[in-house]
């Protein structure tokens, strides 16, 4: 058991249109916090969308934690860019994440490792990918050059069992098999194929 994995914030957000890079695109990246207890389904969170299905959602990709360890990171990029002062922290939400959590980072997570929370249970299913959609929220080009370089992707969740979840939850760690790495397989899949 990791007694101190927990779910900082719970975040959603309805897939709005946006002008990024010239084109009118659906998107759902720039989640809110929200407060209480929030339903988890097979395809999500209540209240929460996905705007394109190709490459987001679905049964392996239904929530999209992110570790609060690597905020602190984007914070000082993301000043370096000149988007946002030195001490302007990152908010909740901002990278598309479903689940703010702390205390699992990449290199502690691997394929079909199980998150059990007092009402539900998630189960790693793969690494994010970034794209110009990640870019645009994080408001400089480089920034899915960045992750793709730090490793910081945060993982992918499917819903092994559906229930609520909501912030302050503690999360226990179950593993799995242990086959695959969730920071090695971003790193081999973000080598055959530079992001966007």
């Amino acid at each position: 058991m990791t007694a101190s994995a927990r779910i900082r914030h719970v975040n959603v957000a309805r897939a709005t249109a946006l002008d990024i890079q010239g084109q009118r695109v659906l998107t759902a990246i720039g989640k809110q916090p929200v407060q209480g207890a929030v339903a988890v389904a097979p395809l999500g969170l209540a209240g929460d969308e996905q705007a394109d299905l190709t490459v987001h959602g679905g049964l392996a990709k239904a929530v999209y934690a992110y570790p609060a360890e690597h905020l602190p990171f984007w914070q000082t990029v993301r000043a370096q860019a000149r988007v946002a002062a030195h001490d302007d922290p990152v908010p909740p939400g901002l990278l598309g994440e479903n689940l703010t959590i702390e205390g699992l980072t990449e290199d502690r997570l691997w394929i079909g490792d199980r998150l059990r929370l007092p009402d539900c249970e998630l189960v790693v299913s793969e690494p994010r990918q970034p794209c110009f959609k990640f870019n645009a929220a994080m408001g400089f080009a480089q920034a899915a050059k960045l992750m793709a370089q730090s490793g910081y992707c945060g993982a992918y969740l499917a819903v092994l069992h559906p229930g609520t979840l909501r912030a302050g939850d503690a999360i226990e760690l179950r593993p799995g098999p242990r086959e695959v790495n969730l920071r090695e397989l971003f790193r081999s899949r973000m080598g055959r194929k530079a992001p966007d």
